[in-house]
C-alpha cells in the first residue's frame, strides 16, 4: 500500500515538472518586440514646433535638427518635422516606396494607403527593413515599418515612422501614437 502511495506521489511530481517544462497550445504573452498593453504614454512637444505627439514613457530619446527618435529594446519611433508644398498622396507614397528599395537593407515592399487619424487624413507607407545591427551581438532583426505622413500646411509635414520586429503585436500602441498627433494653431 505504501508503494502505491509513493508511486502516486512521484507520478504527480513528475507530471507537474513536465507541465512546467512543456509547451502549451497558447502563444506566449509578449513576444519579442511586443510593446506591453499597459505601456504608459507621455506627450512630446518640442520647443517651437506646431505639433505634439504621445510617445511611450521611459523610452530613450535622441534629437537632431527636426528629428526626434525614441527607442526601447527592439522598437523605434522616429518623428521628423519637414516641409512639403502639398499634401502627400498615393502616387507620392508609391514613389517613396520604390526609392526605399534601392537604399534599404532587407527591404520588402508593403502597401501604400490613405488612412484617417484624429489629426486628419495621413499617407501610410508599410514595408519591411533590417534594423541596425545590435551593438553588442551584431544580430540584425527584420522590422515591420509603418511611416505616417501628416500634412498640416506647406510649412508642416510631420513624418512618424514606427519600426518593430516582424510579427510583433504592436497594433494598439502604434495606434495610440499615430492617433495622438495634434497640430497647434
Amino acid at each position: 500500500m505504501r508503494t502505491i502511495g509513493m508511486l502516486a506521489t512521484l507520478a504527480t511530481v513528475a507530471a507537474l515538472a513536465l507541465a512546467g517544462c512543456g509547451h502549451s497550445a497558447a502563444p506566449d504573452a509578449g513576444g519579442a518586440g511586443d510593446i506591453p498593453d499597459n505601456q504608459a504614454f507621455v506627450a512630446y512637444h518640442p520647443a517651437g514646433a506646431q505639433y505634439s505627439i504621445k510617445v511611450p514613457e521611459g523610452w530613450s530619446r535622441s534629437e537632431s535638427g527636426g528629428t526626434a527618435t525614441f527607442t526601447d529594446k527592439l522598437n523605434t519611433i522616429t518623428v521628423t518635422l519637414g516641409a512639403a508644398a502639398s499634401a502627400p498622396d498615393i502616387a507620392a507614397g508609391q514613389a517613396e516606396l520604390a526609392a526605399l528599395r534601392n537604399t534599404t537593407s532587407g527591404f520588402t515592399p508593403g502597401q501604400v494607403s490613405m488612412e484617417q487619424r484624429t489629426a486628419g487624413p495621413v499617407l501610410l507607407i508599410r514595408y519591411r527593413a533590417d534594423a541596425d545591427p545590435d551593438p553588442v551581438t551584431g544580430k540584425v532583426v527584420n522590422d515591420d515599418v509603418e511611416r505616417y505622413e501628416y500634412w498640416h500646411s506647406p510649412a508642416d509635414l510631420l513624418t512618424v515612422t514606427l519600426a518593430g520586429p516582424h510579427g510583433a503585436d504592436n497594433v494598439d500602441p502604434w495606434r495610440t501614437v499615430t492617433d495622438s498627433v495634434r497640430w497647434r494653431s
